[in-house]
C-alpha cells in the first residue's frame, strides 16, 4: 500500500520482455542467491518470469503430492505422471520416517514405469513438500540429483515453499545452494511469491534455469504467462526491500506460523490423532482413518463430505494421490478463532457422535 508501489511508467504499458522486465529479473537473481544461499551470484539471464516436455514422453513424482500439478501438466499435454508411492508405515530397510523418499524407490518406480511403457524424461521433486511438510536435507536433495544425472532425467526443484520454514531448528537448504549441480542443463528451479509472501492473487512465479532451450521455451510461452508491467515493478519493489523482509515480515510470519502450528498440532494430540510433525508450509499431514468405517477411498470421500457439508474444509488424501485412505490436509495458517471454531464443529460433529450413528445415518450428517 505504500506510494513508491504504485508506479506507471511507459514501458509497463507495452509488450516486454516475454521473460520479464529486465529490472525484476535482476531483483529475483539477487533475492534467489541471497535466501537460497547460493556460493556464486544467480544470473538474471537465467531467470524466466512466470512446461516443458512433448506429450509421448513421462514425469516421475512421487506421491502422495500437491495434486493441481496433474492439472498444470495436463492442461498443456497428455503427459504422464507416473507416481513414486509413498507409505504411512515405515518398513523394514533404509526408511526411517513415514512417507520418505529414497533413491531406492526412485528406481523401483523408474523400472515400473519402462516396464509400463513409458518413457520416463523428466523428475518433480517439492522441496519444502506439498502436502507432507517435509524439507529434505541437502544428502538427499544431491541423492535425488545424482539418480536424475544417472538416467538422463531432468528435474523441476518445486521451492515454493523455501521460506515458510517455521522452526528454528530446522533449516531448509536450496538446491542453489549447493556448490554446483551433478547435471546443471537439466535442473530448474521454481519458486513464487503466492505462499512464502501470502500473495496469491498476484499470480506470479519464476523459474531459475542454466539450459538456454529452456529458457528460450519459456520465453515462447511468454505470450500467454506474461506478468503485467505494474505487477513486475511492485515484486522488484518487495524483492529489494531486504531491510524490511529480514526485520520485520520474515520474522513475524515465521512467528504466526509457528504458533498456529503448535495450536493445531496440540489439539490432535488431544483427540489422538496422529499427524506429521513437520515445521514448513501451510499443513499438518494428519490420519483420520479412525474415523473410517472401512479403510477405502469410497469412505474417506464421504468423511470429506460430511466435514464440507458442517462448513469445515479439509483436503482429502486421494485429492494428493495418497495410497492410503484416511489422510487429510489440515490448513493451520489461519486467525485463531477461525481455528478454534473450525474445530469446534469438528469435534461435536465427529468425536461426540461418530460411534454411536448406524453407517446409513452416517450418509445422512
Amino acid at each position: 500500500m505504500r506510494p513508491d508501489m504504485l508506479q506507471i511508467e511507459p514501458a509497463f504499458l507495452q509488450y516486454p520482455d516475454w521473460k520479464g522486465h529486465s529490472f525484476l529479473r535482476e531483483e529475483v537473481a539477487k533475492f534467489l542467491s541471497h535466501y537460497c544461499c547460493s556460493p556464486k551470484p544467480l544470473k538474471p539471464k537465467n531467470v524466466s518470469v512466470f512446461l516443458l516436455i512433448q506429450h509421448q514422453y513421462a514425469i516421475l513424482i512421487p506421491s502422495p503430492f500437491y495434486g493441481v500439478i496433474t492439472e498444470d501438466v495436463g492442461l498443456y499435454s497428455s503427459v504422464k505422471l507416473h507416481h513414486v508411492p509413498l507409505y504411512s508405515q515405515v518398513p523394514t530397510g533404509s526408511d526411517v520416517r513415514p512417507f520418505q523418499l529414497t533413491v531406492e524407490k526412485l528406481e523401483n518406480s523408474l523400472k515400473e514405469a519402462k516396464k509400463e511403457g513409458l518413457n520416463i524424461k523428466a523428475l518433480i521433486l517439492l522441496n519444502p513438500h506439498n502436502p507432507l511438510g517435509e524439507v529434505y536435507s541437502s544428502e538427499e536433495m544431491i541423492s535425488f540429483l545424482e539418480f536424475a544425472k544417472m538416467h538422463k532425467l531432468h528435474v523441476i526443484v518445486d521451492e515454493i515453499y523455501m521460506l515458510s520454514v517455521f522452526n528454528e531448528t530446522d533449516t531448509f537448504h536450496s538446491v542453489l545452494s549447493l556448490d554446483g549441480f551433478p547435471d546443471p542443463q537439466r535442473t530448474h528451479i521454481m519458486w513464487g511469491v503466492s505462499k512464502d509472501f501470502a500473495m496469491a492473487g498476484m499470480r506470479v512465479g519464476m523459474v531459475y534455469s542454466e539450459n538456454r532451450d529452456l529458457v528460450q521455451a519459456l520465453d515462447q510461452l511468454g505470450c500467454f504467462h506474461g506478468v503485467p508491467g505494474p505487477t513486475q515493478y511492485q515484486m522488484a519493489q518487495l524483492l529489494r526491500d531486504r531491510d524490511w523482509l529480514n526485520s520485520e515480515f520474515l520474522p513475524e510470519n515465521r512467528r504466526r506460523l509457528r504458533e498456529a502450528h503448535s495450536f493445531m498440532t496440540e489439539e490432535l494430540k488431544k483427540q489422538d490423532i496422529p499427524f506429521l510433525h513437520r515445521s514448513a508450509g501451510f499443513f499438518i499431514w494428519a490420519d483420520l482413518s479412525k474415523y473410517l468405517r472401512e479403510k477405502t477411498f469410497a469412505e474417506e470421500l464421504s468423511l470429506w463430505r460430511c466435514f464440507l457439508k458442517h462448513k469445515v474444509l479439509l483436503s482429502c488424501g486421494q485429492a494428493f494421490s495418497c495410497v492410503s485412505p484416511g489422510w487429510f490436509r489440515i490448513i493451520f495458517t489461519d486467525q485463531l478463532h477461525k481455528l478454534k471454531l473450525g474445530l469446534s464443529i469438528a469435534h461435536f460433529h465427529f468425536s461426540s457422535c461418530i460411534l454411536v450413528v448406524s453407517p446409513m445415518e452416517w450418509d445422512k450428517m
